[in-house]
């Protein structure tokens, strides 16, 4: 049984290369059982996905998508945040 460490790794390299027979089977058991990395490995297909559109749209200066000023405020805060801890 794969621990959700092993999963996560594995779902991560699926990407870079074809897993053998034994690691995609372990795998999709591990999957089946596991909310969080089930969860996990939606969200690598996404952000695989999002990359790829990204690669294909011409280079712009501006977002194409405007972030919601409380989600801009956030994100400043995190960051601000993260300076405080650093130093």
């Amino acid at each position: 049984m794969l621990t959700c460490k092993d999963a996560t790794r594995l779902v991560s390299e699926s990407q870079e290369r074809n897993l053998g027979f034994r690691e995609r089977w372990a795998l999709r058991v591990h999957l089946w059982m596991c909310d969080n990395c089930r969860r996990f490995e939606r969200q690598i297909r996404l952000l695989r996905q999002a990359m790829r559109i990204m690669a294909h749209r011409p280079n712009s200066e501006s977002p194409a998508v405007e972030l919601p000023a409380e989600a801009r405020e956030r994100i400043r805060q995190a960051i601000a945040e993260r300076d405080r801890h650093s130093h």
